[in-house]
């Protein structure tokens, strides 16, 4: 354990649980719902309102393979050519064998897909993929639809939640074990001010970090408050310099910051066209599969084609598709384009690249364990090893599905398990010793971070710039420590509160971030090094696991090979499979609703 905590006050409430779930996206909604039809007392926390995640803004769909002539081999060998040599293949397998089922257990859940005349799941392509294997609802809502079911259910089961909450910190035992979280509810909550949730089993679900850059397609919640958490309590974090890039996000302008409008996947996989300025079809001859190249491959496409041509974005050309199929099958990219004064259906639509999702996160087994015991982690906030160096589109919803089955099955094999004797009034957190607090950033630090990290490790990173990055970063925490040490400074620039922690967790996973990329001297998936442009298998077909050091500093380390090493030497490695929880629906598809 680190011994290091944001700063904040001492709790002045507590609950207890078996299990808390952070965050409310498919993936710790999921989670939830099995442990709570297991029998066991589950708390739900999320940041914002239930259905305020980043699931819900999922657009091209989740991938499986449920079509005709389709198979989980077929998609697992997608999946491992978009990693980039990175994935675990024990982890791929387990997502593509067991994606099918868990689809159909979300279709009992309530969540009604898109179908076809006959009542067939209609499918879809998207980047990467070879075969339609791309379920989607609501033509390009898919992510809303998810939302609604898995918050629908949790309602109808009446799951302890705590909305408008900002998870803070672990709790933890003299042995090192999670005994909960420290929390924040903001106005709207339940419980007003710093109290804590104390569970044996605590389940980070927090979502991405999208918001350490200027322009990105995560809502602002996206702040990587999962991963600093998992950093401070001493847990293990990997593959965090493989941010992937959307090739196509609406471009707003050069100096647009904040959420951007994404211009899904899907639209390129229905067929429509890349194109310069002069109409020319740039992938053509870059990749087999021309725009349904991977990810990685079209953003540092479009990005060379802005840098030839002197432009600062290309164009998605969709006029094809006519009226009358844009407002059926992509009617929220149409209302957002039209929004922003761009009618897809009669002018191409200006797109660049902007972040959009974090292929690493903290460090899991199979089953969703972390090396802090009793701490899991799922969904994008997670490094399962599924999506290795680039994740393969719409992979990230079936990842969130099924790890989710696989930790709640972890969970309930495992049993109750005692709390622990209630902690001394005065040590109202449970922590012995008192760990150190972190100094607080600025709330206005936030944009500084940001554009740092826009600047020296977005699409294209160098030595140099990442060099420079990494210097700005530490004088920004420079500036938080010496404020931490005036009391008159802290008063005025760093008080305790959300926006000074979401800042601070930013610089945190930011320093992360950087440190890895310049320590991986190679161009691999969405990790661009202009300075190193080839891919080498030799050196680098390998992991960089990052910890936090008792000062704060990342400390990275690199795995022997592909391969991660166990989380916990000793930990049980086949707990019961998803399929023997209680209550489990049928294995047999279900018929999909209209």
């Amino acid at each position: 354990m680190t011994g290091i905590r944001l700063t904040a006050p001492a709790p002045g409430w507590s609950i207890d649980a078996d299990v808390v779930v952070v965050g409310s996206g498919v993936a710790g909604l999921t989670t939830a719902l099995r442990c709570a039809a297991a029998g066991l007392a589950t708390v739900v926390v999320t940041k914002a309102r239930l259905d305020d995640g980043s699931t819900r803004w999922a657009q091209g769909g989740i991938a499986a393979a449920l079509g005709e002539g389709d198979t989980p081999e077929q998609h697992l060998d997608d999946t491992l050519v978009a990693g980039a040599g990175l994935c675990d293949e024990a982890a791929v397998r387990a997502l593509v064998t067991e994606g099918p089922g868990a689809v159909s257990r979300l279709i009992g859940t309530g969540a009604r897909f898109d179908t076809t005349e006959a009542g067939a799941l209609a499918l879809t392509r998207e980047g990467g993929h070879h075969r339609r294997r791309i379920a989607h609802a609501g033509g390009d809502a898919t992510g809303a639809e998810v939302s609604r079911a898995l918050v629908g259910a949790v309602r109808s089961a009446a799951l302890r939640t705590i909305e408008n909450a900002l998870v803070l910190d672990l709790l933890t035992d003299a042995e090192g074990r999670t005994t909960g979280v420290t929390l924040h509810v903001m106005g709207e909550g339940q419980h007003d001010g710093v109290g804590a949730v104390r569970a044996p089993a605590v389940v980070l679900a927090t979502g991405g970090m999208g918001q350490v850059f200027s322009a990105t397609t995560n809502p602002p919640v996206s702040t990587g408050d999962g991963v600093a958490l998992a950093l401070r309590a001493g847990a293990e974090v990997s593959d965090l310099e493989f941010v992937q890039f959307h090739p196509t996000v609406l471009f707003l302008g050069a100096g647009a910051e904040g959420q951007q409008p994404l211009v899904s996947e899907a639209v390129r996989g229905e067929g429509a066209h890349l194109v310069d300025a002069s109409g020319t079809r740039f992938m053509l001859g870059q990749h087999e599969l021309a725009e349904l190249a991977p990810r990685d491959i079209v953003a540092k496409a479009i990005t060379r084609q802005m840098r030839l041509t002197g432009t600062e974005h290309m164009y998605l050309d969709a006029r094809h598709f006519g009226a009358e199929m844009w407002a059926r099958r992509f009617p929220t990219i149409l209302a957002a384009c039209r929004a922003h004064g761009i009618d897809p259906v009669t002018e191409p639509v200006p797109v660049a690249p902007a972040a959009h999702y974090a292929s690493g996160g903290v460090r899991t087994d199979l089953w969703g364990r972390t090396t802090v015991p009793g701490l899991y982690a799922c969904g994008e906030t997670a490094c399962t090893g599924v999506h290795g160096a680039n994740r393969l589109a719409s992979n990230s919803l079936l990842e969130g599905l099924v790890f989710a089955e696989r930790i709640a099955a972890d969970i309930v094999a495992a049993g109750p398990q005692e709390r622990g004797p209630e902690p001394a009034p005065e040590r109202a957190d449970g922590q012995d010793p008192a760990p150190a607090p972190v100094p607080l950033l600025a709330a206005e630090s936030r944009t500084a971070v940001q554009r740092i990290m826009t600047r020296g490790a977005g699409v294209i990173r160098s030595a140099s710039s990442l060099a420079e990055a990494a210097e700005r970063l530490e004088a920004l925490g420079r500036t938080a420590s010496a404020s931490g040490t005036d009391a008159e400074d802290a008063a005025k620039d760093a008080v305790p509160g959300v926006e000074a922690w979401e800042a601070t967790n930013l610089l945190l996973v930011s320093q992360v971030l950087v440190a890895a990329a310049r320590e991986r001297e190679e161009t691999r998936g969405c990790h661009w090094r202009e300075d190193r442009p080839d891919r080498d298998d030799t050196a680098w077909r390998r992991h960089l696991v990052v910890r936090t050091g008792p000062d704060g500093r990342p400390v990275v380390s690199r795995t022997r090979d592909a391969a991660f090493p166990p989380v916990r030497p000793g930990a049980p490695a086949d707990p019961a499979g998803p399929t023997d929880l209680p209550n489990h629906p049928a294995e047999a598809p279900q018929e999909p609703q209209p």
